[in-house]
Formats: C-alpha cells, structure tokens, sequence
C-alpha cells in the first residue's frame, strides 16, 4: 500500500505541475483580446470557436451555481464527523487521522477558490450581472471535482456494504459529469477553463489520498 501511496502521491505531484505549465501556456499561446472590455484570452481561437458553438444558457449556470453548494455541504457534514469525534473523544490526537487531513486538504482547496478570485488569469466570456469575473480556472468545477471524490474514498474506507459504495460512486460520478458538462456549456467559461479546473483538482485530490494511504496503519 505504501507504494501505491508513493505511485499516487507521483500522479498528483506531476498532475499539480501539469495546471501550472498549463495556466502558464494560457498566457502565452494564441493570445488575443478576445475577452469582455479587450482582455486578452490564451488559446484565443479554440476558446472563441467552442464559445460560439455552444452559446450562454443563464439556466444552465444558474442551476450548475446552485449546486455547487453540494460539496460544500459534503465539507459540512465531514467537518461534523471529525467534531463529533473530537468532543466524544476529547482529544485532536484521538479524531481519525484520515478526517484531520481531510479537514486541511478542504482548507486548502477552498484557500486556492479564494486565491484564484482574487488573481485572475483571464475573465469570463460574458458579464456575470454587468460585473467582470475572474474565469480561470472554473471555481465550480474545481471545487466539485476537488471535493466530490473524496465522498466516494470515505464511502469505500468507512463501509462494507458493496451496494451503498456502488450507490454513492454510480452517483457522485453522475453529478460530476453533469457539473462540468453544465459549466462547459453554459457559456460562462472559456474551454481552457474547464480543463485547467480538472487538471488541478485530479492532482490536489491525488495527493490527499496517498497521503491518507501513508497514515492509515490498517490500508497497509
């Protein structure tokens, strides 16, 4: 099990350096102001061409938006999990290791939402209510894909009955396809955007695992 931890832990390293020479590619390769008030665009005219292929459909985002909260609610109910632990065993030491982490890889996923609002690399294709957004990469779809796997690792870690661990897989799959079709085709995105979002949250959530895999005594 500690090499497989070591061969997940690779993945996601390579797949983390993997967005970074992708976000910086997006800022080199077929720049042009192809984006709301002149801003310039990476990849300008595959992001133009997909981008008027699919059009902007508002019910789409919106529903992808409100939906969004579901792996908030994920984070929730899991930072319930490790606080009921914490006060029944009254001990952080005593919380199960793998929520400990999965409470700071949350932290982090949500610190690199904040950060990545704060410092765009390029704006959405469309104003968001007369307002300019940071696009890149997708906030949603990062933080969907980021999250979501993890119910599925803690679904397969903390039961044993094979139908609830297909359920909840065959559904989380489900959701997440859907999410980021949604995003992709509603028009409130650039192409790259998607793709960058994936490409980080399959890293981040690699490393999250491999480092539960090296601290759980019983997955060795």
């Amino acid at each position: 099990m500690k090499t497989n931890g070591k061969r997940v832990l690779f993945a996601g390293c390579m797949l983390v350096v993997a967005f970074a020479v992708w976000t910086a590619l997006i800022q080199i390769v077929d720049v042009q102001a192809i984006g709301q008030k002149g801003t310039d665009v990476g990849f300008a005219s595959f992001n133009s061409w997909f981008h008027k292929l699919t059009g902007v459909h508002m019910t789409i985002y919106t529903i992808t938006d409100w939906l969004g909260l579901v792996p908030i609610f994920i984070c929730m109910i899991f930072g319930g999990m490790g606080f009921a632990q914490l006060v029944k065993r009254r001990s952080l030491l005593k919380v199960d290791c793998d929520i400990i982490i999965l409470g700071i890889y949350y932290v982090i996923v949500i610190f690199g939402y904040f950060i990545f609002e704060m410092i765009p690399i390029n704006y959405r294709p469309i104003l968001i209510e007369g307002f300019m957004e940071a696009s890149y990469p997708s906030s949603t779809t990062l933080l969907v894909l980021s999250v979501m796997p993890t119910l599925v690792f803690q679904v397969n870690l903390r039961f044993e009955n094979v139908a609830v661990k297909k359920t909840i897989c065959i559904l989380t799959g489900i959701f997440s396809t859907f999410m980021v079709i949604g995003r992709l085709v509603s028009g409130v995105h650039w192409f790259t955007d998607i793709i960058g979002s994936i490409i980080l949250s399959a890293g981040l959530f690699c490393i999250y695992k491999a480092v539960v895999l090296f601290h759980r005594k019983d997955l060795v």
